[in-house]
């Protein structure tokens, strides 16, 4: 799938799949409250000027170096210890060493669940070994932390649409594009699957 090998991230019945979309807020929150179980958002964070300029930008190029430059803030933890275990984690999911990988990731949730990434990369890992229900879950907990997550959305869109659950995965691509409207991928994604729902019910 694209967007699990573009953005590093990562089914269960219909029911479940409701449940995660759920959970996403149609916008970032704005000092007020969420959904009952997203966990609380700071008031401010770093990223939020990448995502505002984001959002605001319509040159595709251009919008691909702020996207860029989201996940490289989102990537760091901003512990050593965190950092250097991610990065074990991604040498064995290259080498295809999935048991160490998800002991390094483990261990990265436990000593900082906050940390959006270590669930983002375990949900890739987990949907690389054929766990879409585990995957599915992990990218809920990417999208408590930072509803914005990019490769989360994403992430959860096409394993909606692989699932055959199209509506669910259009509402996930339009949540996408608020973030991120100028990814052309994603565009495609939308026109792709609004013509394939329409036909349906002709």
């Amino acid at each position: 799938m694209r967007y699990f090998r573009l953005i590093p991230i990562a089914l269960t019945a219909a029911l479940s799949c409701s449940s995660v979309l759920a959970q996403v807020p149609e916008q970032p929150p704005a000092g007020g409250s969420t959904v009952a179980a997203a966990a609380p958002m700071a008031a401010t964070k770093p990223v939020d000027p990448l995502f505002e300029a984001l959002k605001r930008e319509r040159d595709p190029q251009k919008a691909r170096g702020i996207a860029s430059q989201i996940f490289s803030d989102l990537n760091d933890s901003g512990s050593a210890t965190v950092n250097l275990l991610m990065q074990w984690a991604t040498t064995a999911m290259k080498e295809k060493r999935n048991g160490a990988a998800l002991d390094f990731l483990d261990q990265v949730i436990v000593l900082d669940p906050a940390y959006p990434e270590g669930w983002q990369r375990r949900a890739t890992l987990h949907y690389t070994m054929g766990e879409t229900r585990k995957s599915m879950a992990d990218i809920s907990e990417v999208l408590r932390r930072e509803p914005r997550h990019l490769g989360a959305l994403a992430g959860m869109a096409g394993i909606l649409t692989e699932a055959g659950k199209d509506e669910l995965a259009l509402k996930a691509w339009e949540r996408y594009l608020e973030v991120y409207p100028a990814d052309r991928d994603a565009q495609e994604a939308v026109t792709k699957l609004t013509e394939k729902i329409a036909g349906s019910r002709t």
